[in-house]
């Protein structure tokens, strides 16, 4: 039962993510001109991972 949570909670917060990832892709592309990166594709990355890790147990 924990271990389900576990996973569910990770597939949300991954959900999330990559809500933010798609709606601050305007700001992102501004801020790539300007020289700076948003770090919302490490965010996404790392919380990916997690999920699958979780998935395969």
């Amino acid at each position: 039962m924990k271990a389900r949570l576990h996973r569910t909670l990770l597939f949300a917060a991954y959900q999330a993510a990559l809500l933010v990832g798609i709606v601050t892709f305007p700001l992102a592309l501004v801020t790539e001109r300007a020289g700076l990166s948003l770090p919302v594709d490490r965010l996404v990355e790392r919380l990916g991972e997690a999920h699958e890790r979780a998935s395969e147990n």
